[in-house]
């Protein structure tokens, strides 16, 4: 399970940075993306998911978290 850091891109866009990849995309879909949860699938820009263990609040961006394709 590789990290992934999610930041905010300043517009309202997120991004992912897949460390093991050494690669970063625009995330097109978050599962839970409210102020009581948040996390579980992401949708990447380039088509692949990766599914992280939702949060109980929203997280202070940026963030690292371990990951697993979904």
């Amino acid at each position: 399970m590789p990290n992934v850091m999610i930041r905010d891109e300043g517009n309202g866009k997120l991004s992912c940075y897949i460390a093991k990849k050494d690669q970063e995309e625009a995330v097109t879909s978050l599962e839970f993306n409210q102020p009581d949860k948040w996390g579980g699938k992401i949708d990447l820009a380039d088509g692949s998911s990766w599914k992280i263990e939702p949060l109980d609040k929203a997280p202070k961006l940026p963030i690292t978290l371990r990951a697993r394709r979904a």
